[in-house]
């Protein structure tokens, strides 16, 4: 506790002498001004109509100007002094602490997934690109690959708040409104300067943060500006690190004793996972041997030399990756930003909101795969005769098969450079008539992305030379066999010639492998065009009120194109088996795109008023026609209901249609490289009787056996677009219904309580159909799934499944989900002592239900809620490709903030419930792709382990040094070093944790300085 009071006292003082520097010019200086309100309306109309204008607003969730904020859309407000307590530097930090974010969300401390450094929003589990990202309503572009934007590309210091509706709007705002909309809403009218300085650093004196902000505004008549900059910087830290992650670990035992654990990790390891002749075979006892150690003389293939590959227990020859790896990746970012508006006349505005990204991640993995097929995605092949082989076999195409890790190259690496602009620009304005105010708006929005990938830590395998070879009279190492010696190559050298497979660090290995080390450098950008004309104001009265339409028409096009590297680029070989030069990382360039044509009309029509048990009655109908290049056209509509018997209660229901349709990736994406496990094939012990579609090629004498199942091996496969697999897609299609309750009593002011009890189904999800799920779906006789099935014809693998076996992109399976969500806030009366504000957000899971592949035989229902799912989800609703699904069933989020003058403190808490891995049931007991919740080595089967509920606390302290214009912030977050529970599922888990839900850092202590002038 002594380090943590020294860290917290070193963060004031830094916080203090920040500010004490800075503020010295700022002195009599009055503080700027934030004059930004709700409404969008000009400044310069006749007072009148401003102060009458100024109380409607558009609240995220329809597109209707009213003067009620709280509406028949359940919408969470996160404002601008809630955004700065709590220390976070970007906005997907915060925003993906709220209860309704469950299921999963990429963020810096997911490595595999978030190596660019991008945060997503995953809303009620359903995944980042089911959740609609806009900035004060309009669209913004997609991170490249992910189908959604990053949130961390937006500047923090230019959003007011923050609102999050969690429902589905597809009526409104069209495509992938489905969990939910996150709309962050500009600052308007700022008037002055500010600058801002953070710092962090965690516990364990790694992860710092440092960051720096310049926002400047002014306003007059004739219209606003707004400006600035932003710098963050986030040291990396690895997961040896931490005392949780350092291993890949493994867990053994049975269901009737507790598991143990031991440190697992990869069976492609440093000293080979050799596989045996027959004859060898029966030598060792076993089928898979690894060399005794770097000294050990590979070219003597006895027990001497070599042991038994251990793939389980204590003394496990796997190799353990987890070290290396990163838990949280380093990132810079750089942001700017403009926002204006220019009043050409009392009624017509033009407007223009601006901001540029630039952000330069890493990411790290163990060494690279030194692998031959089935195993690897490569065409590697080690001759019989190569000088190095002793083992009197061939490896590779067809033959027995070897696995290796390049651990004398280093680790695996890749810079990511993005960059991103939107720009979002046009006319609007306000006019009568027939003595009904309008008001119109007319745009174009712009934006482009753009990324620069560099891999290094894998060599160019055609410079490692595996065919035949010998040695010479005069000691040099030639091509071909003495008995028939050919020339070289002219890309082989003398030390690509003394590449030895088998013992990897050896001198010769390591020249060899230094030699052909190579940078590959991928690029790719995604440009999305919106064009929109909307309108907005009252059609005729009724006794209840006015009738309010909102219509408007949009065009949208997006566009991707991205070209790989030569050395990863993905091609079709001559044996039929898919590979690239550097045989890691393999991928294919994607380029196409597609045009939305829309047009939406939304109607408020008042019913009742003013009448006893019916203070208001309201109906709100909506739909939008939207026609998609793609695939054709679709038509979502909506109704919602407002009913306040009293002026203190507000009832509320919506019903809509909620819908998805494919993006670029899913439609056209190429193939690219994939790494899964399965738990079974349907051909293990084939007789031949009754046929089995998926067996073509597997032996009919009874045994086959898969060797990727017997050994909890990973596969070697393709995953494709729908366009390239040959498969028909169309848009996700479903419904949403709330139904809830706001209650703000005048019995308590400054109380405000609300319930929404809430239901969504999906169907047809768009999704990458899992190996597993293509074996079990051509087995049950859906044999359109049978073409993507490989297997090796002939050789010592005949059988197996080859790296050609592909993983397309379809519409498979259905997701139904839903839940209660309830909030309470609480404004004190003002007490001497300071006022004080508590909150609470909590959203209950009831159910969230998956059907695999509905109206098959091989169709089956898990029921997820309250449930950890692992590795390797074909249900990307279920885990939106992070890897980790969380979904406990109840999740909350509260704090205690009090205020005293220029000293204000707050205490906030966030509860993740708790949760089981694992079922007694066993049609429960899988994933949907047939691996286990605990991981795919399904030993297990029928265990549950059940974990407790996480609370997190974090607390903050500010002082406002009025004089200067200054105020100082500290604060710690996770203030008692909570760790994340240990996951075990056989190091199939980044840092043995779920790292989307987790926090991975511990105690982390930060302060920040903010001058105004």
């Amino acid at each position: 506790m002594k380090l943590g009071v020294t860290k917290l006292s070193s963060a004031v003082r830094l916080a203090l002498s920040l500010g004490a520097v800075i503020a010295t010019g700022a002195s009599g200086t009055a503080f700027a001004q934030d004059t930004s309100s709700q409404s969008t309306t000009s400044n310069t109309q006749p007072d009148q109509q401003k102060a009458k204008s100024l109380q409607t607003v558009v609240v995220t969730g329809s597109l209707i100007r009213r003067v009620d904020l709280e509406t028949s859309n359940p919408v969470v407000t996160i404002d601008r002094a809630q955004i700065q307590a709590t220390g976070k530097m970007t906005l997907g930090d915060l925003v993906q602490q709220l209860p309704a974010m469950t299921g999963g969300n990429v963020n810096p401390q997911v490595n595999n997934g978030g190596g660019t450094g991008a945060s997503s929003i995953n809303l009620r589990g359903l995944g980042s690109k089911r959740t609609l990202i806009l900035v004060d309503g309009q669209r913004v572009i997609n991170a490249l690959g992910s189908g959604s934007p990053d949130i961390n590309a937006i500047p923090a210091s230019m959003i007011e708040r923050i609102e999050v509706l969690t429902s589905g709007a597809s009526a409104t705002y069209g495509s992938d409104a489905i969990g939910g909309v996150v709309n962050f809403i500009l600052r308007k009218n700022y008037q002055g300067a500010q600058f801002t300085a953070n710092v962090g650093e965690s516990d364990h004196n790694d992860g710092d943060q440092a960051g720096y902000s310049f926002t400047f505004g002014q306003t007059s008549d004739k219209g606003s500006i707004m400006g600035g900059v932003e710098y963050n910087k986030q040291d990396g830290v690895l997961a040896g690190n931490r005392s949780f992650s350092k291993n890949a670990l493994t867990r053994y035992g049975n269901t009737s004793t507790p598991p143990a654990t031991y440190v697992g990790g990869s069976s492609s390891a440093p000293f080979g996972h050799v596989q045996l002749s027959p004859a060898l075979k029966a030598q060792f006892g076993c089928s898979y041997v690894a060399l005794n150690g770097p000294s050990a003389d590979s070219s003597v293939v006895t027990t001497a030399n070599y042991h038994c590959f251990q793939n389980n227990g204590p003394h496990s020859d796997k190799y353990n990756y987890a070290t290396v790896n990163l838990i949280l990746t380093p990132q810079e970012r750089t942001n700017a930003f403009v926002m204006g508006t220019y009043n050409l006349s009392d009624n017509v505005q033009a407007y223009m909101n601006t901001y540029v990204n630039k952000t330069s991640a890493s990411f790290q993995l163990a060494p690279a795969l030194y692998s031959t097929p089935p195993y690897a995605t490569s065409s590697l092949d080690i001759s019989q005769n190569k000088y190095w082989n002793h083992f009197g076999v061939e490896f590779g195409n067809g033959f027995n098969s070897f696995a290796s890790r390049l651990t004398s190259v280093g680790d695996r690496t890749a810079i990511a450079g993005t960059n991103t602009a939107q720009i979002n620009t046009g006319i609007k304005g306000n006019l009568t008539v027939l003595g009904k105010d309008w008001n119109w708006d007319v745009g174009v929005d712009y934006g482009h992305t753009s990324l620069v990938t560099t891999t290094l830590g894998l060599p160019n395998f055609n410079d490692l030379y595996t065919g035949d070879s010998y040695m010479t009279a005069a000691g040099t190492l030639g091509c071909g066999t003495a008995a028939a010696p050919v020339a070289c190559p002219s890309n082989v050298s003398q030390t690509s010639l003394g590449f030895n497979p088998f013992n990897l660090n050896s001198p010769s290995s390591v020249a060899a492998l230094k030699q052909a080390s190579a940078a590959a450098v991928s690029n790719a950008y995604s440009i999305e065009k919106v064009w929109h004309a909307d309108v907005t104001g009252g059609l005729f009265d009724l006794p209840a009120g006015t009738v309010q339409l909102a219509a408007g028409l949009d065009y949208r096009t997006e566009y991707t194109h991205s070209v790989v590297d030569p050395l990863l680029n993905l091609t079709l070989g001559g044996n039929g088996a898919y590979s690239c030069v550097l045989g890691s990382q393999c991928t294919a360039g994607v380029q196409g795109g597609y045009n939305v044509k829309e047009g939406y009309a939304e109607a408020f029509i008042p019913v009742l008023t003013g009448l006893p048990f019916a203070q208001s009655l309201n109906v709100t109908i909506g739909d939008r026609y939207s026609r998609f290049s793609s695939f054709g056209s679709t038509n979502n509509f909506k109704f919602a209901l407002e009913y306040k018997p009293i002026n203190d209660l507000l009832l509320r229901g919506t019903m809509a249609n909620v819908f998805r349709a494919p993006n670029i990736a899913e439609i056209y994406g190429a193939p690219s490289s994939s790494a899964p496990r399965i738990s079974s094939d349907p051909c293990d012990g084939y007789t031949g009787t009754p046929v089995n579609p998926a067996c073509v090629g597997v032996k009919t004498d009874g045994s086959f056996k898969d060797a990727a199942v017997a050994q909890n091996l990973q596969l070697s496969t393709i995953v494709s677009g729908s366009a390239y697999a040959g498969f028909p897609i169309k848009p996700e299609q479903g419904k949403n219904f709330d139904l809830g309750a706001v209650y703000s009593p005048s019995w308590a002011p400054g109380l405000s309580t609300t319930v929404d009890v809430w239901h969504l189904y999906l169907n047809d999800i768009i999704t990458t159909v899992g190996a597993q799920s293509v074996l079990n779906l051509c087995s049950a006789g859906q044999t359109v799934y049978c073409q993507f099935i490989h297997r090796f014809d002939s050789g010592p693998n005949q059988g197996q499944l080859t790296s050609s076996f592909l993983q397309p992109t379809g519409n498979l399976g259905t997701v139904s989900t839903g839940g209660i969500d309830f909030s309470a806030n609480y404004k004190l009366p003002e007490f001497s002592f300071g006022k004080f504000n508590v909150g609470l957000n909590a959203t209950y899971l009831k159910y969230y239900n998956q059907q695999t592949a509905p109206g098959t035989s091989s169709n089956t229902t898990y029921n997820d809620a309250g449930h950890f799912l692992s590795y390797g989800s074909a249900q990307e609703a279920a885990c939106p490709g992070v890897g980790t699904c969380l979904f406990p069933r109840w999740r909350a989020q509260g704090f205690v903030d009090w205020q005293a003058g220029n000293w204000n403190a707050e205490w906030r808490m966030r509860y993740i419930g708790r949760f089981q891995m694992g079922s007694k049931s066993p049609s429960q007991d899988t994933f949907p792709d047939g691996t286990c919740y605990y991981g795919s080595y399904c030993t297990l089967k029928g265990q549950v382990y059940k974990y407790g509920a996480t609370v997190y606390n974090d607390v903050s302290l500010g002082y406002n040094i009025e004089p200067f214009n200054t105020r100082i912030d500290v604060g710690v977050n996770n203030l008692f070093d909570k760790q994340p529970p240990m996951l075990f599922a056989n190091n199939t888990l980044n840092a043995n944790t779920d790292p989307s839900d987790f926090d991975l850092m511990g105690r982390y202590f930060w302060a920040r300085v903010t001058v105004k002038f």
